[in-house]
């Protein structure tokens, strides 16, 4: 919890407002039971009118006044709490974006959005709460046990008797209930993990008929959701009734030995009335406060789980002083003698990869499934680092270059593509803000694209759905590859992009980046021999060791995995 308090800073001068403000609310409380005593007393015992009515318009006032504060108060509390939580889930997102794949596959997606969702909104809640309470209920006590003290003193051990009870009650509540709140947080990030697959999975799940499986899932997560929180409410329905018991209990002893008191002239009947306000007051502080105190657990471990992520040191940095690349080595690409191991991991990924791609070039990728082609693409960009050897774009060793400047000089097209809700344009131009509308159409006429947004409704501006639901595999795969053509980068990788294209289609697109792209490397991972057979130089790939480097033709003389590669695919080529 001291990580987040120490982001109240930039609130402090509003947490001081809001102090004065509760702090004025507390003692009209305090000073209306007195006020109340004295119209007993000396108004209607007496029969003195003129005090009721002047006595009751301060009371009045006091009212009036104790409304305005409250408002005020609620109003900068909520004001503070909401920014509070604002700063934090602005601070989580900035720090996750500095996640390498690495910490990602550590703390889960599902367990991210959980985090930056639920359990900050856990922490404004009770923010708001405690800075209304954390001040209001000491001060309500404490006022509140003066002012009983000072109207009867014996009567007040009556109140004194009970406090141990109160406290006692509450320690065993927090006691029990810190491990189903942490039970709660990690149920609920099950519930949004199958949540989540079902509904990113909603085609997959309907093609193979397993909505009843998936039913199934649901309805266990939520199951054990339910139960732990059946658990908590239980815990929390026991207190409620435990403090009202006790509060009519000590109500009835004062009442009791009240009467005592006011039949041996000890105490008149306005201070008894008062000082049941008072112990009032007094009981309901102290509920406030077990409130608090039920609430804080939950609170406590949200804010445990939000220091997690904070404390989650990236594993890909940037040294202090990065280096720059020069312009004699632009559009270059060097693989020098790379091995990779995914963290844990026993065997390598990637073994002794060493090439060297120039500007105008095409390097080609291709190989079996789990060869390492995806793996050796996502390196370049520093997803992750190389274990051994060294990875140098334009000249320069990425790791020796802010993560920034590397991903500056690529265009990424991933596997699987990837669109955002907006127009046709504004994905494009995601790739690069400033394009003006001819350098999107010109990537787009490179990617093979121009033709099919031409041809909807609203062209260039026809709305996109969520992940490009409105749009083919094929058509997502060239808006994909326009956004990374309108970038213009020093670097092109091309993670089996061209996968969902007719041969036709692959066949123009690829002449066209021949054509068009003449200062940048190219590097394309493909399944396909007609994607490759016309590259600089094709690299074979096999359980992440290279079986062989070179042109088509080269490559059917020396490497046996190229030529079963070709042999699988030939009829499917001489059809094409």
């Amino acid at each position: 919890m001291k990580l987040i308090f120490k982001k109240l800073s930039p609130y402090k001068w509003l947490i001081a407002l809001v102090f004065v403000l509760l702090f004025a609310q507390a003692m009209s409380n305090l000073l209306l039971p007195t006020l109340m005593g004295n119209i007993v007393d000396n108004g209607v015992v007496a029969g003195e009118i003129p005090y009721i009515w002047k006595i009751g318009g301060v009371m009045l006032g006091v009212s009036i006044l104790t409304v305005a504060v409250s408002v005020l108060a609620s109003l900068y509390s909520a004001k503070i709490a909401m920014g509070h939580g604002r700063d934090i889930r602005r601070d989580v997102f900035r720090h996750v974006q500095t996640f390498a794949m690495k910490e990602f596959d550590e703390l889960g997606t599902a367990s991210l959005i959980t985090r930056t969702t639920n359990d900050i909104t856990q922490i404004q809640q009770v923010m708001m709460m405690m800075l209304r309470l954390v001040i209001t209920a000491p001060l309500m006590m404490i006022g509140g046990i003066i002012m009983a003290v000072s109207k009867d003193a014996k009567l007040s051990l009556v109140v004194l008797g009970v406090m141990p009870f109160l406290v006692l009650a509450i320690v065993l509540i927090m006691r029990k209930g810190m491990p189903l709140f942490k039970a709660v947080q990690k149920r609920l990030d099950k519930m949004n993990l199958v949540m989540r697959e079902n509904l990113t999975g909603a085609r997959v799940i309907r093609a193979f008929n397993k909505e009843n499986t998936e039913a199934k899932r649901l309805k266990e997560a939520n199951g054990n959701l339910t139960n732990v929180l059946i658990k908590v409410n239980k815990l929390m329905a026991f207190l409620m009734p435990l403090m009202m018991l006790l509060m009519n209990l000590t109500v009835v002893g004062i009442i009791w030995f009240g009467g005592m008191r006011i039949d041996g002239g000890s105490m008149e009947i306005g201070d008894l009335m008062a000082f049941i306000q008072y112990v009032m007051q007094i009981m309901f502080a102290l509920v406030m406060a077990s409130m608090m105190f039920v609430i804080l657990p939950r609170a406590a471990v949200s804010a445990n789980r939000i220091k997690e992520v904070l404390d989650t040191d990236p594993s890909i940095t940037d040294q202090v002083e990065a280096h720059r690349s020069t312009a004699a080595a632009t559009g270059t690409l060097e693989f020098d003698h790379v091995d990779f191991y995914y963290p844990g991991a026993e065997e390598p990924a990637l073994t002794d990869v060493n090439f060297r791609s120039n500007p105008g070039e095409i390097t080609a990728i291709i190989g079996g499934t789990g060869s390492g082609k995806s793996t050796l693409v996502h390196l370049i960009p520093r997803f992750y680092d190389v274990t051994n050897g060294a990875i140098r774009v334009n000249g320069v060793d990425i790791r020796e270059a802010s993560q920034a400047e590397v991903r500056s000089k690529i265009g990424l097209v991933p596997q699987k593509a990837f669109l955002f809700t907006g127009t046709v344009a504004e994905n494009i131009r995601y790739g690069k803000d400033d394009a003006t509308m001819e350098d999107i159409q010109r990537a787009a006429k490179i990617a093979q694209a121009d033709d099919f947004i031409s041809k909807m409704e609203h062209g260039y501006d026809t709305k996109l759905e969520q992940g490009g639901a409105n749009l083919s595999g094929g058509q997502k795969q060239r808006l994909a590859i326009a956004r990374a053509l309108v970038r213009r980068p020093d670097l092109y990788l091309f993670d089996d992009s061209f996968s969902a294209l007719d041969y036709k289609t692959d066949a123009k697109l690829r002449q066209a980046l021949k054509e068009e792209v003449t200062d940048a490397s190219i590097v394309i991972v493909a399944q396909r021999v007609s994607s490759v057979m016309d590259a600089d130089r094709i690299i074979v790939l096999d359980h992440g060791k290279v079986d062989g480097i070179g042109t088509h033709e080269e490559l059917l003389e020396s490497s046996a995995i190229y030529q079963q590669i070709v042999e699988s695919q030939h009829g499917e080529e001489e059809t094409a």
